[in-house]
């Protein structure tokens, strides 16, 4: 590991996540390493060039790496613990079984479970949404409003059933991890809205999205009072 060792002298362990983990890389890709060292008290991330290819480097001790992990799952995006639990160990070390053990089981807990009031709240926003996708006449506001409403809806859908969500292609990734039926139907759904003008699919979808959780809301909401 010469990259490893010249960079990063008091490294003690290294693990490779990302893309290149899952099968998922691409020739744009750049290669994701958690590198540990043993006396860090701040943890940084950075990109750089190795012969040509783009490195991300995320640089921990043991200890900085708990504060990510409740940032990450407190925020509903659990990407440290995602990299940790489908990486592949470059250089092993004994604290390291646990680190991915514990970032496994975050991972099956889920996020923590929105109160009522979160659910609602969020609820009335997605309904008030959509009321405005499906009214509006100005096809350059339609498409602000549709490019809101796809990821809000996968939003509402996974955090509803405890789920964790993710930002851009990582949002649709976890709305196929929790039901793929639901992904193939999102992406279908928003494709006709993009390329023909037709939203009646998208709003039969975010409708059936809704409607376990008693569809749309407005009359009765408060905010603040």
């Amino acid at each position: 590991m010469p990259l490893v060792a010249s960079r990063y002298p008091d490294y003690c362990a290294v693990l490779l996540a990302g893309s290149h983990t899952r099968g998922q890389a691409t020739a744009q890709s750049d290669v994701d390493l958690i590198i540990f060292e043993t006396s860090r008290r701040q943890a940084f991330r950075e990109s750089f060039l190795h012969d040509g290819v783009p490195v991300e480097a995320f640089v921990h001790s043991f200890e900085t790496i708990q504060p990510f992990f409740e940032s990450d799952r407190e925020r509903d995006r659990p990407s440290l613990q995602r990299m940790i639990a489908d990486s592949w160990t470059i250089k092993d070390h004994p604290h390291l079984a646990s680190i991915r053990k514990e970032a496994i089981q975050q991972l099956a807990d889920g996020p923590i479970a929105w109160t009522n009031s979160e659910q609602e709240r969020t609820r009335y926003f997605l309904s008030d949404l959509l009321d405005d996708f499906e009214s509006v006449t100005n096809r350059a506001e339609g498409l602000a409003i549709a490019s809101r409403l796809y990821e809000q809806s996968i939003e509402f859908i996974l955090r509803a059933n405890r789920c964790y969500i993710g930002q851009g292609k990582w949002a649709i990734r976890a709305l196929a991890e929790f039901n793929e039926d639901y992904a193939s139907r999102h992406t279908a759904a928003f494709e006709l809205y993009y390329q023909s003008d037709d939203r009646r699919e998208v709003i039969e979808l975010l409708d059936a999205y809704l409607a376990p959780f008693g569809g749309r809301y407005f009359d009765g909401f408060s905010l603040g009072k």
